[in-house]
């Protein structure tokens, strides 16, 4: 077995590949010697580049062997195929919730502890996630990014564009299991329930 001969001076690092810790000591002077030509983009190693690069290029040399998922990174293929499986090993320690996403757990975890990292700059609302702050924003913009390519509708989010499509094609997804009923919407399904067939308010 090599024995661990190169050691970094700055902390406990230590391995027995000089070239590896040339790559080590750039997490502490900064050093990224990897550049793109095409954008900004500079990381400290060449496989991170290469990566970066395919977003250019738009490869995407990891696919999936049972449907068309495509991707530039082989762990977001990792990630993908436990579609497949179902499997989900990420788990929380404090409930049931498990999950395929590493990325999904830390924000489900964030529910327990109250953490609330992406704050507003308008007002006072935070959330647990990214993509909450971004809807949350689009109150104070009015942006309206999700447009029907059939009429003049917008909306601020992806739902609100789902249901207002089923005007156009007919789609009746929410269907009554005690009567023919169907509608659209789930709200109409909940408030015919309630005056047909007597459903409790909870």
């Amino acid at each position: 077995m090599s024995k661990a001969s190169h050691q970094c001076d700055l902390c406990p690092y230590s391995t027995a590949f000089r070239g590896r810790l040339t790559v080590h000591m750039r997490t502490h002077t900064g050093e990224k010697p990897y550049t793109c030509n095409l954008c900004s983009y500079a990381s400290d190693q060449q496989g991170n580049l290469a990566m970066h690069l395919r977003t250019h290029t738009g490869e995407k040399p990891y696919k999936c062997d049972q449907c068309s998922f495509a991707s530039a990174q082989k762990i977001n293929l990792t990630n993908h195929l436990r579609t497949h499986t179902n499997e989900k090993p990420y788990k929380c320690s404090m409930c049931q919730f498990a999950s395929n996403y590493q990325s999904c757990l830390t924000v489900h975890f964030r529910i327990h502890t109250g953490q609330k990292p992406f704050k507003c700059s308008l007002c006072s609302y935070a959330a647990t996630n990214q993509g909450r702050l971004t809807k949350h924003m689009r109150t104070h913009t009015n942006e309206k990014p999700y447009k029907c390519s059939i009429c003049s509708y917008a909306s601020s989010e992806s739902s609100g564009l789902q249901q207002h499509a089923r005007t156009h094609t007919g789609d009746k997804p929410f269907k009554c299991l005690q009567c023919s009923f169907a509608c659209a919407h789930s709200g109409n399904l909940t408030q015919h329930q309630r005056s047909r067939h007597s459903l409790d308010r909870k």
